[in-house]
């Protein structure tokens, strides 16, 4: 029998591999230990956050969605099921479907002014002209104060014997006399005027930003092409708008269909039920009369109808974008 001798430079290799491959095996186990950690790590700084959003927002939305089907009054421990009662006493009742269409009117007219105020006010801005930066602050400021203080500041304004009808009477225009608050066929439009001067800046913050996203060169270029001002905007500026005019009309729409406060300061939903909106209708029927599941009834359709307003509005911007 013959014995084969191997050398040892052949075991060397093997040798080596083996450690290679245990090295390798330990690497991979270390690293797919901090893959994991670090793809749960996130979730753990999401917890507090989604803690409290469930405590403060998810719970008593529940809660209430279900204090909408009983008789609570919000005093009372004892309820009673009374399945869609309310629901179906909203669609009956007369002040209900007037605030409905109050708020109606206020998303739509607040929509269409303050989106085109503030287009018109980043065209404005936008350009190489002195004191752009200065103007811009100017016309974002009242942003950035609260409703309550622009509606108490404004119901000064259009008070009788206010600042608009003193000045009209110094300048001799009587037509511009007016009982501001007091005219069921004027308030509306009084609240309308006092969001479109607060929020028009917002709007115009957003278009701005859109605008110095187009580059310059396609404008030049199109002025080379024999465009003009007009031709320009429809063919380059509103197109490449589209993203800065979807959120505007997004959190415009909204904001007029949730409105409550500069209305409940400057008129408190009056003369009669001139002003009054779902928000308005909600907050009386529940602190006022002490219908509180009715209120919360109302309050979801207000939650549904913002939704459904919202979803529509957004896909038909967002298929206009993809054009």
């Amino acid at each position: 029998m013959t014995l084969q001798v191997v050398p040892a430079t052949d075991l060397e290799p093997t040798v080596k591999d083996k450690a290679t491959r245990r090295r390798n095996g330990r690497l991979r186990k270390r690293k797919n230990g901090l893959t994991r950690a670090g793809a749960a790590a996130p979730w753990w700084f999401i917890l507090p956050a989604l803690a409290f959003y469930t405590f403060a927002v998810l719970v008593p939305s529940a809660r209430g969605l279900a204090y909408s089907f009983t008789d609570w009054n919000g005093l009372r421990p004892v309820l009673k099921f009374i399945g869609f009662d309310n629901y179906a006493k909203i669609f009956a009742d007369e002040a209900a479907a007037s605030s409905l269409v109050n708020t109606l009117f206020f998303a739509l007219a607040v929509t269409i002014l303050q989106n085109g105020i503030g287009l018109l006010l980043a065209l404005g801005v936008h350009r190489l002209i002195k004191s752009r930066n200065i103007l811009r602050v100017i016309l974002f400021t009242p942003a950035v104060l609260t409703p309550v203080v622009t509606a108490y500041v404004w119901k000064f304004m259009f008070a009788p014997d206010g600042p608009i009808n003193s000045t009209a009477d110094s300048l001799g225009i009587a037509w511009l006399h007016q009982d501001w608050l007091g005219n069921p066929a004027l308030a509306p439009w009084a609240i309308v005027m006092t969001i479109v001067w607060q929020f028009s800046g917002y709007s115009m913050v957003i278009f701005l930003a859109g605008l110095q996203g187009i580059p310059e060169e396609i404008y030049e270029a199109s002025a080379v092409d024999g465009a003009g001002s007009v031709r320009q905007f429809f063919a380059i500026t509103r197109p490449l708008l589209a993203p800065a005019i979807t959120v505007n009309l997004m959190l415009s729409i909204i904001g007029g269909l949730k409105l409550f406060d500069q209305i409940q300061v400057m008129t408190g939903g009056g003369p009669g039920n001139a002003t009054v909106t779902l928000s308005g209708q909600i907050y009386k029927t529940g602190s006022e009369f002490g219908q509180y599941s009715y209120s919360i009834a109302m309050a979801v359709i207000l939650t549904i109808a913002v939704a459904f307003v919202s979803g529509i509005q957004y896909k038909l911007l967002a298929r206009q974008e993809n054009r």
